[in-house]
Order: structure tokens, then C-alpha cells, then sequence
């Protein structure tokens, strides 16, 4: 078969189909389905995969492959179709749902060169840009614009003296370090060690290589024998020792042990739950589980021994984590009792360090992967298991194009491969909870912690007769005792806030003037170190005003509190106690997240202060008291899920209190204790929460009652936004059936984002057979209509976020 269809790297609905290219003499038998290939497209060249191998083409005149870009397909079989899959299932393009499952070291960078074209002569240029091009044939594109000379380059782009062209840049590198190793056989080099009297540290060095004769790391073996590179190249240069470079991998755990850990003894309930699970692992067949267990009730321990059974068959496993927080100590879970065969992928790993990981799963060198949301597209080629542990997290559904939820995707691979599927949880998501109701899901329950632990003591707040009586902290008298007493007793805390940076915002106390961002319809937020203001959707900073840029009065005030503030208030009423701060702004460098943990788990502070990193997975035997600072902040936004969020977050940092020896007590702040989703919580019930949720959804039809379809119309003209959106709605009024619920066109909760006017419409369906058509005709005819004048139209099938 000498032509292959590639789907080309351009992200855009015009070019979402393959275009087919002839494969060279010299490449041919080599290319291969799932390979990346640059190929001419237009007047550049850019990178594509390929889809499929053929004999014949419907177009007469074809364009060659200019060269291969790997030695095995990156995308295996099943990858490719699931990328058929994922374009049906959430309306993406099919180069979207490709580069979602690859790592981003082998994503291409393109540079863009400045060129004669051919026949002209650099003295045929203007003047201004002769100086560029004299020496060397090729400008880049970024040195133009360093150079001031872009206007010049554009008059002769228009005069046919230039073209430009674009280049391939691969991001992937390979590591490689120098590693020595014997180059004679073991009776020549003791030979050779008794003829070097005079040279005492070639002789350690010889010894050394006469015991352990594989290669090693030069450096390595400099420290180990504490000898200098002149030592090593004599022997090199006398032919006794070989020097080469050699690839190894970036693994991030290098420098760490994890002690060997043996399977625990399972509780009755344990026993109930995980049999089963072995059932359709020994079967081969597939079955999705709701593993519905209080927290500490043993969950990870089921998952550690069902992988157990998995790699015993010679099989593999997936295992999700939902996000960076739960990702170390399930990492020493996983390395302890799987050691070299489990691999890592999640953000806290460098681009480099994320490639090498994932050739070790490529070339089968590991049976397990643990990783946040993407880790769901692993290339293991035989999958016996896959967990999803916390599986209520919103961070599951990505939110950007490809818009796909991590649970769909791991059941559509647990059918491919007739594998189970297990989704873990304290407090499953009410989708979950209503299929396992129903049967759809198999529900297997864990009620008891496992060291028969109680649940912690929960004390709820009201923060309006605090402040009544007179107590306006920020932290309530009850919460305060108890803090003090913790700090007495030697025993750790845990301060919960669902809050980033010093304050939420900047206003003026005399005309209630809000300071905004002038490119979003957001409030900046004020961070004291760097003693400004910042955007946290578009990244604009600006300084604090002294006055009130709108009636220039000089009672400017931060409003609202963010866990520097709760942290400088600490350091006043407690200033004995040691406090560690885990928020986006502390955690951004790597390897800080788990040295803040290893931190709080020596006992080398007394409190934990953080946001959502903190309200789930930590396991530390000295926590005893929880305290959540303001349990209303979810509560009100413009969102369906804000009381199902808010329970699940209350249970789920609740649960970090008296998990071993020690009983737990936990005090939530609140300013309405009467809402149900916190007195639930309270008390711990999401049976109750479940049925009183559900009614408040059926009432509203919301999910899992209806399905969601949300369209989001997005320009720089405000006007232009509306005309579309209200088009878009009529077209979508015209082609559903009536019990179809369509709401809009209205602006977005928050209406402007990076300059960009926002508005959306949102479907609500139970069965809409002609929905999937009406979509396509949005996402393929108006998108290419609009796009010329940079309109984007967002299609997000069972949206998470309304915003």
C-alpha cells in the first residue's frame, strides 16, 4: 500500500477529515497507521498522524510524505478509534482527540523562516533588510520581529522577493549521559590492574569494574569511587574501558525509596466488596462498580490487591487520582507494594520527566499507571482493570476541546477490553449514585472505617450569632478553643478554605466601587507578597490604588478572606503555632506540594492551611481536628451541582479527622446552617442528601433526570454574540422535539473573559435523537462561517461548569 491518509495538525473544522499523501520509496513498508509524519500542507509543512494505509485514492494528483516522525506508531489501534470515538461522543475534531492522548513532548512546534524565493537576489531586497539575509539564506520569523523589519517583510512577501516557511520543531529530547563500562574480558582487566602499581586509583577502578561489570553512570561513578574524570579517560585512552553515551529515562522518583509493603488483611465488609471484582477479573468480563465506601474504609487497599489479581493474569492497570493532592501518597501506596512497574503521570512532572514515563508503559516495561485525568489514554495494549479513585471530582471532565469526562472514556476502554471498571467514592456524584441505583452500576458498600474508627464529631457553626455577639475574627470562639487545646496536645489540625490569595476583592467602602479586571467581568483578587492584584482567568496584574479611581476617595479595603489572610491572623492570635500554607500560589514549584506534606506528616507544624489540595486523600495519624473557615462559598454560584459540591467537599475534608488511633472532631463555619447540603453533611448522611438532591433536580430537570447540551458564542463585538446565540436558538427550537428544554440565549455567568463577549444557550434532553445532527450543523456550518471573524462557538455535550 504506498498511500496514506493523515489527519493534519490544523485545529479547525474545515480541515477535520484525512487528506491523502504518497508514501516515498524509501519510507515505504515503514510507515505505519498511528505514526506521526510531516507532510506539505498548503506552503508549509506541518506535522499529521496517520489514520490508515491504502492501494487507492478519489484525488489524481497526490503530494509525497516528506519524512517520518517516529520509528513506531505513537497511537495504537485502539487509540486511533477511540479518537473516532471521542469526535462522536463530545463533537471534537479528530487532531483534538489525537493530541489529548499523547504526551505534549511529542506535540510539534512549528518556527517560521523568512527565505529567498528562488531567483532573487539579496540586492534585490529592500535596503533595510539586505543586512539579514547577506550572510545567511534563512531569517527567522522572531528575529524579524526583534529587528523592527516585520512591515518590510510584509511589502516583499507581497512583491513575491520572500515567502515564508514553516519548520517542524520536535519538543521531544531524549536524555543521554555519559555511562562507562569494561572493554576487555574480566582476566585482562585483573592483568591489567596488576600491571598499574603506580597508579592506585585506576586500580580501584579496575577492582571495581572486576565485580560489577555492567555500565555505569560516569558521574557515578566518580562519586561512588571518589576518583576524577583524568583517572577514567586514561583508562579509556589505554583501551582497557569503554566511555559512550547512553538514553535513560527522567524518572522523578529516582532519589526516593518506597518500602516494600505486603497486602493488609481485609475486613468482612472488604472481603463482600472486592469478590465481585475478581469474579469479572478472573471471567474477563466487563463491569463497571460503584465502590461506595465512608472515609478510611479500606478503598485503596481493595484496589491495590484487585491489581494484584491483574498482573498475576500478565495484565495491566489504569488507576485515576483526581488531581495533584492525592497523587504522592498514592504514589508510595502503589511504588510500595508495585515498585518498578508502576508508572507516574501527572502535571507535577516536567514535560520530559511525563515522556519517559510514558515509553515506559509504551514498551511495556510497567503493568500499572497512577495519574490525574489524562492518564486515562495510557498505551497498555492488554488492560485487565480500570479505578477511578474519587470519582465524583469535577476535575474528571476537561474543560477544555476535547471536552471529554475521564469516566466515559475509561468505560468505553473497559468495553473494548472486557475488563471491570471501578469508580470509588464517599460521596459518588448523583449520576453515579441514580445508575447504580437502577442496576446499571454494580454497588458494593464499605459503611465501617477500617480500624473500626467512629466518624468524626461534627460542630456546625452559625457565624451571623457570632458575629452577634460581638466576635467578628474570622474564626469562630468554638473553633479557636479547640485550636489552642490542639496545639497544647501536641496534635495537628487541618484549616480548610476554598480560597486562593489574600482577599477575593478590592472595593471602596464609600461609593462601593469594585476594582475589575478590564479585559474579564471578574473581580481582580489582592495577593499581599507581591502586594497586588490579580486576574485568575486571563493573568492581568495590577498594583493596589491608594484611592478610589471612581470618586477618589481614599477608604479603599480588602474584602473577603484568602488563605495569606487566614495565615497572617494565625501568626496574631497563635503566634507559638507552626502553620504551613497549601494553595496554587505556594505549591507552583515542582516538588513543593509533597515537600509541604512530608513536612506536615514529621510533625514539623501544627497546622495545615490550604484550599481544595487539601480536602481529600491525606491519611496523617496525628490530625484530630478539622476546621472549614466559610462552608458557604460554593453554595451560591450560578452552578446546579453547588449543593452536591458543597456536601461533597464537607464530607470529604471531614473525613481527614481521626482516621487512626486518635478520635476526630470537625467545626464547620458557616453563614446558613439551615441549608440542607451542610446539616447533611454534619451528620454525614448522603443517603438523606441523595433523595432530597434528586427531588430538587427532577423538579428543575436537571442531570440524572435530563441530559445536557450547552452552546457558549464567544467574540470581541457584543452585538455580533447576541445575533448568533439568538440564531443558534432558533435553529435549535426548530429542529427538537418539544419536551426538549431550550434555555437562552443569555449571557454567561461570567460575561467576558479575556476582551471576549459571552453568551450560551443550554439544552436540556431526555432522548433527542435529531440533537447529535442539530449540533454537528452548529459545530461544522456556522463554526466555519463564523470563524473568519474570530467567533467561537464551544459545544460541551453533559457540561460540569456553567461559568
Amino acid at each position: 500500500m504506498n498511500i496514506a491518509s493523515v489527519i493534519v495538525d490544523v485545529p479547525a473544522k474545515q480541515t477535520d477529515k484525512s487528506f491523502d499523501y504518497l508514501i516515498p520509496e524509501q519510507w515505504m513498508g515503514m510507515i505505519e497507521p498511528g505514526m506521526r509524519v510531516i507532510v506539505p500542507f498548503g506552503s508549509r509543512n506541518i506535522q499529521g498522524f496517520v489514520r490508515e494505509l491504502k492501494d487507492s485514492s478519489s484525488f489524481e494528483k497526490l503530494r509525497e510524505i516528506i519524512e517520518p516522525m517516529d520509528l513506531t506508531p505513537v497511537l495504537n489501534g485502539e487509540m486511533l478509534n477511540i479518537g473516532d470515538w471521542l469526535t462522536e461522543e463530545v463533537l471534537c475534531t479528530k487532531i483534538a482527540a489525537y493530541q489529548a492522548m499523547i504526551p505534549a513532548a511529542l506535540k510539534a512546534q512549528y518556527e517560521k523562516n523568512i527565505m529567498l524565493t528562488p531567483g532573487t537576489r539579496v540586492e534585490d531586497l529592500a535596503f533595510d533588510l539586505q543586512p539579514f539575509l547577506v550572510n545567511s539564506q534563512v531569517l527567522a520569523w522572531k528575529d524579524a520581529l526583534k529587528a523592527g523589519v516585520i512591515s518590510t517583510v510584509k511589502k516583499e512577501l507581497a512583491k513575491g522577493t520572500v515567502e515564508v516557511l514553516y519548520e517542524v520543531k520536535e519538543r521531544m529530547k531524549k536524555k543521554r549521559l555519559m555511562h562507562v563500562f569494561p572493554g576487555l574480558p574480566k582476566e585482562q582487566l585483573l592483568r591489567e590492574k596488576d600491571g598499574l602499581t603506580r597508579a592506585r586509583k585506576q586500580q580501584e577502578v579496575l577492582a571495581y569494574f572486576i565485580d560489577h561489570p555492567e555500565p555505569i553512570e560516569l558521574r557515578q561513578l566518580q562519586t561512588n569511587l571518589g576518583v576524577n574524570a583524568g583517572t577514567i579517560k586514561g583508562l579509556v585512552e589505554k583501551g582497557i574501558l569503554i566511555q559512550q553515551e547512553k538514553e535513560v529515562y527522567r524518572d522523578p522518583y529516582a532519589e526516593r525509596e518506597f518500602p516494600k509493603t505486603e497486602p493488609l488483611p481485609l475486613t468482612d465488609q472488604q472481603v463482600q466488596a472486592i469478590t465481585p471484582v475478581l469474579s469479572s477479573i478472573k471471567n474477563d468480563r466487563h463491569d463497571v462498580f460503584l465502590l461506595y465506601g465512608v472515609t478510611g474504609s479500606g478503598k485503596t487497599e481493595i484496589y491495590l490487591q484487585s491489581i494484584q489479581q491483574v498482573i498475576e493474569k500478565g495484565k495491566e492497570a489504569i488507576v485515576l487520582v483526581p488531581e495533584i493532592a492525592l497523587t504522592p501518597q498514592m504514589v508510595h501506596r502503589f511504588k510500595g507494594r508495585f515498585g518498578d512497574l508502576v508508572a507516574v503521570l501527572h502535571s507535577g512532572l516536567s514535560i520530559g520527566e511525563k515522556y519517559d514515563e510514558w515509553r515506559k508503559i509504551q514498551r511495556k516495561e510497567v503493568k500499572v499507571v497512577v495519574g490525574a485525568r489524562s492518564a486515562i489514554y495510557a498505551p497498555f495494549e492488554n488492560l485487565g482493570i480500570i479505578i477511578i479513585d474519587e470519582e465524583h471530582e469535577t476535575s474528571y471532565k476537561q474543560e477544555e476541546n476535547p471536552r471529554y469526562h475521564a469516566r466515559d472514556v475509561a468505560i468505553h476502554r473497559g468495553i473494548l477490553y472486557q475488563c471491570p471498571v471501578i469508580l470509588g467514592s464517599a460521596t459518588p456524584s448523583l449520576e453515579t449514585f441514580a445508575r447504580a441505583q437502577k442496576g446499571v452500576y454494580q454497588q458494593l458498600t464499605l459503611s465501617k472505617r477500617m480500624n473500626d474508627q467512629g466518624l468524626p464529631t461534627v460542630n456546625i457553626v452559625d457565624m451571623r450569632e457570632e458575629l452577634r455577639e460581638g466576635n467578628r475574627s474570622m474564626f469562630s470562639r468554638d473553633l479557636f478553643e479547640k485550636l489552642q487545646d490542639r496545639i497544647q496536645k501536641k496534635q495537628q489540625t487541618v484549616l480548610f478554605l476554598n480560597k486562593r490569595g489574600h482577599s477575593s476583592f478590592v472595593m471602596c467602602r464609600d461609593c462601593g466601587y469594585v476594582i475589575l479586571c478590564p479585559h474579564c467581568d471578574i473581580s481582580l483578587t489582592y495577593h499581599q507578597v507581591q502586594n497586588n492584584m490579580k486576574c485568575h482567568y486571563c493573568g492581568f496584574e495590577s498594583g493596589v490604588p491608594n484611592i478610589c479611581p471612581e470618586c477618589q476617595s481614599d477608604h479603599i479595603r480588602y474584602f473577603g478572606t484568602g488563605t495569606q489572610k487566614v495565615e497572617e491572623e494565625l501568626g496574631k492570635l497563635l503566634p507559638e503555632a507552626k502553620v504551613i500554607r497549601m494553595d496554587v500560589d505556594t505549591t507552583s514549584r515542582k516538588g513543593s506540594h509533597e515537600k509541604l506534606l512530608t513536612e506536615f506528616h514529621q510533625g514539623k507544624a501544627d497546622i495545615l492551611l490550604g484550599t481544595q489540595m487539601i480536602a481529600k486523600g491525606l491519611d496523617f495519624p496525628n490530625i484530630t481536628l478539622v476546621g472549614v473557615l466559610s462552608a458557604d462559598t460554593m453554595l451560591h454560584l450560578p452552578d446546579f451541582r453547588s449543593s452536591e459540591k458543597t456536601f461533597q467537599l464537607l464530607t470529604q475534608v471531614s473525613g481527614r479527622a481521626g482516621r487512626h488511633q486518635l478520635p476526630g472532631e470537625v467545626v464547620i463555619q458557616t453563614y446558613t446552617p439551615e441549608h440542607y447540603s451542610i446539616e447533611l453533611a454534619g451528620d454525614q448522611d448522603f443517603d438523606r442528601f441523595y433523595a432530597k438532591e434528586m427531588m430538587m433536580r427532577k423538579i428543575h430537570r436537571y442531570p440524572p433526570f435530563y441530559y445536557l447540551a450547552l452552546v457558549t458564542v464567544s467574540h470581541e463585538e457584543l452585538m455580533k454574540v447576541v445575533s448568533i446565540t439568538e440564531k443558534i436558538t432558533r435553529y435549535l427550537r426548530s429542529k427538537l422535539k418539544n419536551d426538549a428544554v431550550i434555555l437562552g440565549p443569555v449571557a454567561s455567568p461570567i460575561p467576558r473573559i479575556k476582551d471576549r463577549y459571552r453568551y450560551q444557550c443550554l439544552v436540556k434532553y431526555k432522548r433527542e435523537p435529531e440533537l447529535g445532527n442539530a449540533l454537528k450543523y452548529i459545530s461544522n456550518q456556522l463554526m466555519k462561517e463564523s470563524s473568519k471573524s474570530g467567533l467561537q462557538i464551544a459545544i460541551d455535550m453533559n457540561p460540569y461548569i456553567l461559568m
